[in-house]
């Protein structure tokens, strides 16, 4: 089974992948761009106008979450829900304010330049995945399930997926 759980920068798709990865004993696949850019030497922000600029590093991140995601496993990227065959497909969510205090705290950074930051982030992506794949990640159409981690703490968003999935 592949379930996908997908959302913006903060929302804390990673943090439920995993403890739900872990629950299910389903191996996490959560390639990131950020991993890419350190691996390049440069910022996740530089990397992501590179991206703009070359489609061919959105399509080589989708193959290789393709080679990853095989078997039992929790997947925690913006787009799986949209490039994988999956069997279930989570959107996680909060509000702006939150997903910039867990940024700023995660990664070092004043919550205003966090704010800064995902409003960037969010908003080249939304252009560049439109405009690659003509996915629109903000359509929630595709979802079995949207939930919000601004007023569910992970363990709870675990029950509740837990629940859908049994359903």
């Amino acid at each position: 089974m592949i379930i996908c759980i997908s959302g913006l920068s903060g929302s804390g798709k990673t943090t439920v992948g995993k403890k739900l990865a872990e629950k299910l004993g389903y191996a996490l696949v959560c390639p990131t761009f950020k991993d890419l850019a350190e691996k390049e030497g440069i910022s996740l922000m530089e990397f992501q106008k590179k991206a703009e600029n070359d489609p061919e590093i959105d399509r080589k991140f989708d193959r290789l979450l393709k080679e990853m995601a095989t078997g039992n496993c929790v997947v925690t990227t913006w787009l799986g829900p949209w490039i994988l065959d999956a069997d279930c497909r989570i959107k996680v969510f909060c509000p702006d304010g939150i997903r910039a205090e867990r940024l700023a705290k995660r990664d070092g950074i004043t919550t205003e330049d966090a704010i800064k930051h995902i409003r960037a982030r969010d908003d080249g992506n939304r252009r560049r995945y439109k405009k690659i794949y003509d996915i629109d990640i903000d359509d929630e159409g595709i979802f079995d399930a949207v939930l919000n981690s601004g007023e569910n703490d992970p363990d709870k968003l675990v029950e509740m997926i837990v629940k859908i999935l049994r359903d």
